[in-house]
């Protein structure tokens, strides 16, 4: 009996008795396409844990697989946490959201002095980031960074308008070690990692970590290890975070809870920010809010020295999907996006009748200049100043795995004021994308969105 049953199961296994995992097939199948060597993936619903799986290497040279204990490095989903310990601070009165930041930073130019917290909360200060000022490569105390930072002038005045920051939340780090006394990421790990039960903590390379997954990149082609950054560059608090897919679902847990964010705190932080003349940003304190189909979400995605993350919170439908990757390339929002639809599939959007074939030219026209990494025409001024050269060959060469546009379906129309917003699923030989364009009352693009289907 014992040698049947050895014999008699794989039988039945090869005769196609245990279906593929959709889920299984779609992850490896993005991972084969990207060249990812891992990733974790974390799904929490109705308030349990019901996924929790690792996929390929986190680490190519010595064949070490990923497993639920496996550690990622954040990107900026580490944000969040950033500006949950500001929101702690501000609770115990050690701070205000409406509070100038040159209160809390010595030296601050004349220039920040109408820059509140609350602006480098909902990167609406006008702070842009330093590029090649910054050798990623030296180590700067806190004060040499702030000068850095203080040495740009402002891209636009407070509250005008959103433009991502990263230099906002370093010098919303350098203000909570301040306010705090301590080193932000030491608060973090006392007022939230430690009572949660998460592993969470800022990256040190020279620390013993176990189970710490290695960062790579793909070159032509070919998978390299992550470059090497300073000690200040891994410490900031735009992101600078070790965790696991598991950490973050305590979190997302944690987020339904009284503590350790009050329910007024987490109504403030998931609030889209209200710029002057009016109008609102999907964004609040750390968090992406901008729903999908209809839906409400709370997200974040993040990338950095070789790693991708996101987490996406459906807060009404009880569903949250996390996917930690160790590639720069790993295309995380889409595996998260996918697998949020196999347990909602109502997140799917459906196409609607195309009305505005101008409008559909218009964006193969924009998608034809992101590709070559050039700016398309009648770009309003506002855009220009987002879609720079620097961003646009960003954009270019995420581009270049798409493959050939083969179709563009419509999705939305709407019109708010004097702006028209377009919204497409763009359809590529190797990915879909789902593209959003806002015209203003002038006929200029006054924004663009790629996101991934």
């Amino acid at each position: 009996m014992r040698l049947f049953s050895l014999i008699f199961v794989p039988l039945f296994l090869g005769a196609g008795w245990v279906q593929a995992d959709p889920i299984d097939e779609l992850v490896q199948a993005e991972m084969k396409r990207t060249n990812t060597p891992g990733i974790s993936l974390a799904v929490v619903r109705d308030g349990r844990v019901v996924r929790e799986q690792g996929y390929g290497l986190a680490n190519v040279e010595h064949g070490v697989p990923v497993t639920a204990a496996t550690v990622f490095q954040s990107g900026s989903i580490g944000k969040q946490f950033t500006a949950a310990l500001v929101m702690l601070l501000v609770e115990e009165g050690k701070l205000k959201l409406d509070d100038p930041i040159s209160r809390h930073l010595p030296k601050s130019p004349k220039a920040w002095k109408n820059i509140t917290v609350r602006h480098l909360l909902t990167h609406t200060s006008g702070v842009g980031d330093p590029g090649k000022k910054v050798d990623l490569r030296k180590d700067y105390t806190d004060a040499q960074m702030i000068a850095i930072a203080a040495s740009m002038p402002l891209r636009f005045q407070p509250g005008e308008r959103w433009e991502y920051s990263n230099t906002g939340y370093h010098l919303l780090g350098y203000i909570c070690n301040r306010v705090g006394g301590k080193f932000y990421g030491d608060q973090l790990r006392e007022r939230i990692f430690g009572p949660l039960g998460m592993g969470a903590r800022v990256i040190s390379e020279r620390d013993i970590v176990p189970h710490r997954a290695a960062g790579y990149e793909v070159e032509n082609g070919e998978l390299k290890n992550q470059a090497w950054v300073s000690p200040t560059m891994n410490t900031t608090a735009d992101g600078s975070l070790y965790l696991t897919a598991h950490d973050l679902a305590l979190w997302d847990l944690a987020l339904y809870q009284d503590a350790p964010l009050n329910a007024r705190v987490k109504e403030s932080s998931w609030t889209p920010v209200t710029l002057k003349g009016g109008a609102t940003h999907p964004y609040g304190f750390g968090w992406d809010l901008a729903p999908l189909n209809g839906h409400r979400r709370i997200a974040h995605n993040g990338s950095w020295q070789g790693f991708r993350s996101v987490i996406s919170r459906f807060v009404d439908d009880r569903l949250s999907v996390i996917v930690l990757a160790n590639s720069s390339s790993a295309p995380v929002e889409k595996i998260g996006n996918a697998v949020a639809r196999h347990y909602l599939p109502a997140l799917v959007q459906q196409p609607i009748s195309d009305t505005e074939p101008e409008a559909t030219a218009r964006a193969r026209d924009i998608l034809a200049h992101f590709e070559r990494g050039v700016q398309p025409p009648r770009l309003s001024p506002r855009a220009r100043g987002v879609l720079t050269p620097e961003f646009m060959g960003w954009v270019a060469k995420d581009m270049q795995g798409f493959g050939k546009l083969v179709g563009l379906e419509p999705l939305e129309r709407k019109t708010r004021g004097e702006l028209r917003l377009y919204v497409y699923r763009t359809r590529f030989d190797n990915d879909t994308v789902t593209m959003r364009f806002v015209i203003n009352k002038a006929d200029e693009i006054e924004g663009v969105e790629l996101l991934p289907e």
